[in-house]
């Protein structure tokens, strides 16, 4: 039986590094050295997630930038990718 793991901002920096390049829970766990379900039960509790697609194109951006319109292409993307709505055009006319 394993020893019982101390979780600290550094454990979970490195977990959460892992999962959004991409990386399985069973390669995580792996990497880290601890069992498949002790990491996976920790990345449910500080939210570590895959990068969706858009999330990785979408390119870096000033802080203080203005907000886009209702209907950006790049919002609208963000916004519907991996839904039911992935692909289509925002439904509203946009006001420019």
């Amino acid at each position: 039986m394993r020893a019982h793991v101390r979780w600290d901002a550094e454990l979970d920096e490195r977990l959460l590094r892992l999962r959004w390049a991409g990386v399985t829970w069973d390669g995580i766990a792996e990497a880290m050295g601890l069992g498949r379900n002790t990491v996976l039960e920790r990345g449910r509790k500080i939210g570590a997630r895959r990068m969706t697609r858009a999330q990785m194109a979408a390119p870096e951006e000033a802080r203080d930038r203005p907000p886009r319109q209702a209907g950006h292409p790049l919002t609208w993307g963000m916004l519907t990718a991996g839904t039911v709505l992935e692909g289509e055009a925002y439904p509203y006319p946009v006001f420019l």
